[in-house]
């Protein structure tokens, strides 16, 4: 197989995502964020990391770091939270310890909530500036960790109704979930970041973020033991309809700001005939947006594309030439586009094939190619449209490949490799 002539793979952080090829820096893809972001690193621990420098990100499964990391790209998001590590409020029928036990950033920072012994509802409540907007999605997320008392874990905001979930933090599961979209994840050492997603019914003046203590019933509102409880850590409230990397606050509400990656290559590195453009990537949500990785002139009208599209959240193939989309079969909706997936388009005049994950989709032998083909960024050609994701890596050959040739770079190379690029678990 020839040698690809822009091969990016998860390599460092910096200024830059770095790509391997070619050696004389022209490939890497310019990086930019205004300020400080979070990471799992490799020891599966939470981390910040400093303005404007790019994240690999460790993958989890069940708790552990399992496989090498991924870039990652996230949209511009705001913790209205001012005290993420140690939220607070009024307390009702609770009391709060503070800095009780190794949280998960790898602190002694995480707090414990405790019942007492009255009857009514037992949960922490607070109040902050930021309004709610009728009609537009919130999500809350907490990291829980049980305290051996059984105490579950309760999450519950007001969006002009009132939304909750409730988590068995001994078994990691949900146990209610009263509207909207409630997720829990594993982040080893017992710790679950917990979240719920509701959409507004009505405009709010405020933000109302309450954190509670449920019974074996899933009931917060139940008679008292003073036995029951739970430690927390790190809470966010954002507008958006999925949680991202935690947003670490100390007094105020934090905004991470969105990040970009574009600029890899120039006019020289590309061929506008012919060439293969591939990207193991997966998207952050199902969040009816479209979400590109493009090489393009440095306008969307000249592209090869590849996309997560805004209708159906599925995966996209376009090639656009002079303003033109070419008639090319290239949409699939048979895939999780929030699991990786080895996408790839062979363009050449008249003969452009698909592959996805080691398979052929599409072959066309009616297309027009782009041109003035000057560089690959993750967007839509223009500046619009981020690929707000996950990437494993990127490749470009400036010419094509054989059947065979793509079908291995699109493949899994074990069961091992297949597992864990889908983040499943073997037993």
């Amino acid at each position: 197989m020839a040698k690809p002539k822009i091969a990016l793979v998860p390599s460092a952080q910096g200024s830059k995502f770095y790509s391997v090829l070619p050696s004389s820096g022209v490939g890497d893809f310019t990086f930019s964020r205004s300020g400080s972001a979070t990471r799992i690193n490799s020891q599966g621990l939470i981390e910040t990391v400093g303005n404007g420098v790019s994240r690999l990100n460790y993958p989890m499964i069940d708790g552990k770091v399992v496989g090498c990391p991924h870039h990652i790209l996230e949209p511009q998001r705001l913790n209205r939270v001012p005290n993420s590590d140690e939220f607070s409020g009024s307390e009702t029928n609770v009391s709060v310890s503070r800095n009780q036990v190794i949280s998960p950033d790898g602190t002694l920072n995480a707090d414990r909530v405790l019942d007492n012994n009255n009857n009514g509802e037992h949960l922490i409540t607070g109040s902050y500036s930021g309004s709610i907007t009728s009609g537009l999605d919130y999500t809350a997320s907490v990291f829980f960790k049980s305290d051996g008392t059984g105490g579950k874990g309760v999450i519950r905001f007001y969006l002009g109704a009132w939304n909750n979930a409730v988590f068995n933090l001994d078994d990691g599961t949900i146990s209610y979930t009263s509207s909207g979209v409630s997720k829990i994840e594993n982040y080893g050492n017992g710790w679950y970041r917990c979240s719920l997603k509701s959409t507004a019914v009505s405009n709010y003046g405020n933000t109302i973020l309450q954190l509670a203590i449920a019974n074996s019933l899933n009931q917060f509102s139940y008679q008292g033991t003073s036995s029951l409880g739970n430690y927390f850590w790190g809470v966010q409230f954002e507008q958006g309809s999925y949680p991202t990397s935690y947003i670490p606050t100390n007094g105020s509400s934090v905004t991470r700001s969105a990040e970009t990656a574009t600029g890899s290559g120039d006019a020289s590195t590309f061929n506008d005939s012919e060439g293969v453009l591939m990207a193991e990537i997966s998207a952050l949500d199902d969040d009816n947006t479209n979400r590109f990785i493009s090489l393009s002139s440095g306008q969307y009208q000249n592209r090869v594309a590849i996309f997560f599209d805004a209708t159906n959240n599925n995966i996209n193939v376009q090639i656009r030439s002079n303003d033109v989309n070419q008639p090319i079969v290239g949409e699939f909706n048979n895939y999780n586009i929030k699991e990786f997936n080895k996408i790839l388009i062979k363009y050449k005049k008249n003969d452009v094939d698909i592959y996805i994950n080691g398979f052929l989709l599409s072959h066309n032998t009616n297309c027009n190619m782009a041109v003035g083909l000057s560089e690959i960024a993750f967007d839509d050609g223009g500046g619009l449209s981020d690929l707000y994701g996950n990437t494993k890596q990127v490749q470009y050959f400036d010419t094509t490949l054989t059947n065979s040739e793509l079908e291995t770079l699109t493949s899994w190379v074990s069961f091992q490799d297949m597992a864990e690029g889908q983040l499943y678990t073997i037993e």
